[in-house]
């Protein structure tokens, strides 16, 4: 605790807090999830990263870039995803550190980064690293080069701003209204007609216009794939659906930082003229901060509405980084020394106890049952592996057939094969695939299936699977059953058809 509040070790201290948490909680991930296999949104980011691009049909392309980066050093293998997806956290809580110093004083800047740590999105859901989960850091470090941006007028912020501007649009389109809130703030904020004479607005529309270009040429040539994607599977059908989902979303939004808010109003029960000022603050800059953050959290409800899309709360999940100054920086609002304490020995104690109890968590996983790439991607991938070698001596470079089993598999063999999900009609999720090159690598095929009937589930996989199958050299189909054991213990066992096209000598 002195070490944080020390002015002259605080910074190098905090790194090392910091370190120690992503240590703990990459720990907590391996233990916890030892008996599943990786998610299947990490495995589709890993998919898409075997074929770099400017643009993805679901999504935009940094994601699938830091994976690349990332499995460019480190081995593909679950630990190292986990200590990715507590990497990217621990940044995040940095970024937020860094942002702290501006608005609190010392004790309440530990305060601050502790309460955080209690919002599942930086450790629980952090550890499923998908294209929401690679927002955090990303709308920390635009929020924290804005904000000084905005400050000082200085170039320099001004760029670094545009910068994380684009890395976040990058990341997920959601970013818009982290850029909509920003804007909003400035806008409302008397300091606005200084800023905008200055250089700053301009210099940060200049650089995030420029990193943002290649990829709107992209968007341009492939006619927007990501937008008709977007609007295809959030789509609702009527209003009383999108009402609903913008009340489910703020509920839960709401939900997911119950506990540190509590703890924050419990620790420092403030008055009626704390709460007031807590909430409509007089200093310009405590009041650009609640504008940004209230904006940025309700700002997508208008527009869920009018056009009629459902709302996730999942998608909230970068917008936390200014909370603790909301609740925290109102010089009506103390926090006692032993409160602190007790906070960081909560915040300490939290990890720690999580991890004793990662095994069980297992276990009880394990008992209950997860989906069928999560339980058996592993080991389907080593017996198509198997088969593919009786077959060719060649290395398996496409997997191919169900959404989820293509993504999970794929990520778990060891010739790091490219994907083709089948059966998604009007979705091409593998535009870098096509006939020439199935016919040239060969293809293993894998979708869930029946026994009755040696077909998989899902009637369009079958009817892919078949043509592709059709179109080259005999293919072999192999069913297979597969049961996962974990200590001892028998999961549900799950039947899956496996079809291996060899390549055209």
């Amino acid at each position: 605790m002195h070490a944080l509040t020390n002015p002259g070790c605080r910074e190098w201290a905090v790194v090392g807090v910091l370190a120690a948490y992503c240590a703990v909680w990459t720990l907590y991930g391996v233990l916890a999830k030892a008996s599943q296999d990786v998610n299947y949104d990490m495995a589709e980011l890993v998919g898409w990263s075997r074929e770099p691009a400017l643009g993805y049909v679901k999504h935009p392309p940094l994601g699938a870039w830091l994976v690349r980066a990332w499995f460019t050093v480190f081995p593909v293998a679950d630990w190292a995803y986990y200590l990715l997806a507590m990497t990217s956290a621990a940044v995040a809580l940095w970024l937020a550190w860094r942002l702290f110093a501006r608005f609190l004083d010392a004790e309440k800047r530990v305060v601050a980064l502790a309460l955080l740590t209690f919002v599942p999105f930086y450790n629980f859901h952090a550890l499923r690293f998908d294209v929401n989960a690679v927002l955090v850091p990303l709308w920390a470090a635009t929020t924290v080069a804005f904000v000084r941006s905005f400050d000082t007028r200085n170039i320099v912020w001004a760029a670094l701003a545009g910068a994380g501007a684009a890395a976040a649009m990058l990341g997920k389109y959601w970013s818009i209204v982290l850029l909509g809130g920003l804007g909003v703030a400035v806008l409302i904020d008397p300091r606005r007609y200084v800023y905008f004479r200055s250089g700053a607005p301009w210099v940060t529309i200049f650089v995030g216009a420029l990193l943002l270009a290649p990829h709107v040429v992209w968007l341009v040539a492939h006619d927007f794939p990501t937008f008709t994607y977007a609007i295809t599977v959030h789509e609702t059908n009527s209003f009383a659906t999108a009402a609903k989902s913008v009340a489910v979303y703020l509920a839960s939004s709401a939900a997911y930082v119950a506990v540190p808010v509590v703890i924050a109003l419990t620790a420092t029960r403030p008055n009626f003229a704390g709460l007031a000022d807590m909430l409509k603050p007089t200093e310009p800059g405590r009041r650009f901060v609640v504008a940004a953050f209230c904006v940025t959290l309700l700002l997508p409800a208008l527009p869920a509405l009018v056009i009629g899309v459902g709302l996730s709360s999942k998608w909230s999940m970068a917008s936390w980084t200014l909370l603790p100054v909301v609740l925290l920086s109102s010089s009506r609002i103390s926090i006692s020394r032993s409160a602190v304490s007790s906070i960081v020995a909560l915040a300490v104690l939290l990890p720690l106890l999580m991890t004793a109890a990662a095994p069980g968590i297992a276990v009880a996983i394990h008992r209950a049952g997860v989906g069928p790439a999560a339980a058996h991607g592993r080991l389907l991938a080593a017996r198509m592996m198997q088969e593919w070698r009786q077959i060719t001596d060649k290395p398996l470079l496409l997997v191919g057939g169900d959404l989820d089993l293509a993504y999970v598999t794929a990520f778990y063999l060891p010739d790091r094969p490219s994907t083709f999900p089948v059966g998604l009609t009007g979705l091409p999720l593998a535009p870098w695939v096509d006939g020439d090159r199935i016919a040239r690598q060969g293809i293993v095929l894998v979708c869930q299936s029946r026994k009755s009937d040696r077909a998989c589930i899902d009637w369009p996989v079958t009817d892919a699977i078949a043509a592709i199958a059709a179109s080259g050299p005999p293919a072999r189909r192999v069913m297979v059953e597969i049961t996962r054991n974990y200590l001892g213990v028998a999961g549900q066992p799950s039947d899956y058809l496996i079809v291996i096209v060899p390549p055209r000598s």
